[in-house]
């Protein structure tokens, strides 16, 4: 596992918890000292504004998704054998979303 693959499992969100995707935003680091991982959900309910931290993935058919989804700063962490890795981001998709994170954090 590592940052930017797209991965499934039983995931929480804010109305209900399902079987979703969601894609890694740990660190390297963090992915070798520790057994859970943090996680940025991804929706298929398309907004029709994205937020500041809100991004419409271009290339999600390649990055293992079966319908048009957003990455959405709703983070969570989960212990990595709840996860199955299903595909990565492209690289300009995960360019996009690490700018989400950062404009998520004020670190």
């Amino acid at each position: 596992m590592k940052p930017g693959d797209v991965v499934i499992g039983t995931l929480r969100g804010a109305v209900e918890t399902k079987v979703r995707p969601a894609v890694v935003i740990s660190s390297d680091t963090y992915l070798v000292e520790r057994p859970d991982v943090l996680v940025g959900l991804l929706t298929t309910k398309l907004p029709r504004t994205a937020t500041a931290t809100d991004h419409v993935l271009l290339a999600w058919r390649s990055a293992g998704l079966r319908a048009a989804s957003c990455f959405r700063m709703y983070v969570m962490t989960i212990h990595r054998s709840d996860l199955t890795v299903i595909g990565h981001l492209s690289e300009q998709d995960w360019t996009q979303g690490k700018a989400r994170v950062r404009a998520a954090f004020s670190i």
